[in-house]
């Protein structure tokens, strides 16, 4: 067994959570009747795949009697402690293949949070004043940590999940 988190596979889901200390891991998947237990390796990771089960899902891990979101979660949409929702990174098709950056020397880069650097606070909203930003001389964006938090805004330091974009961005 390798990995965490969850990982898309021909059937359903593979869910992972590396508990070594955990007497007792289950899946919470909503609409589900009942937890799934997970099954430990020796180095503590816990692991079920579920059949017919693909993106979209929501989960939950149950450690010990204690329902926690996946600390490897990449969408929590609603927030740190709510479910995880499983993402097929794979479903994203990528058109910039050819792109190959800059070198160094010619950046002039720019830190932006993105939730507060335009009015609405989202990804969509900041790509729509890239050209402005261009416009200054600016050739890199070095976005402040994104990760998802408690609540509605911050700077993005304290973040809980950290593969999980926060969803308010």
């Amino acid at each position: 067994m390798s990995g965490f988190g969850t990982e898309i596979t021909g059937d359903g889901v593979r869910f992972r959570l590396w508990a070594p200390l955990a007497a007792e891991v289950h899946l919470e998947l909503e609409g589900a009747t009942a937890a799934l237990p997970m099954v430990p390796d020796a180095d503590g990771r816990h692991q079920v795949e579920v059949a017919g089960v693909g993106a979209g899902a929501r989960y939950r891990f149950r450690v010990d009697g204690r329902s926690v979101a996946d600390p490897a979660s990449r969408f929590q949409p609603d927030d740190v402690h709510g479910p995880s929702e499983v993402i097929d990174p794979g479903a994203f098709r990528w058109s910039d293949e050819g792109w190959r950056g800059r070198p160094l020397k010619e950046c002039v880069a720019y830190e932006l949070h993105v939730g507060a650097f335009t009015p609405e606070g989202t990804f969509a909203a900041a790509a729509g004043k890239l050209p402005a930003l261009a416009r200054l001389g600016l050739t890199a964006i070095a976005l402040m940590p994104i990760a998802d938090f408690p609540g509605g805004r911050n700077w993005g330091y304290d973040g809980v999940l950290l593969f999980a974009p926060d969803a308010s961005y």
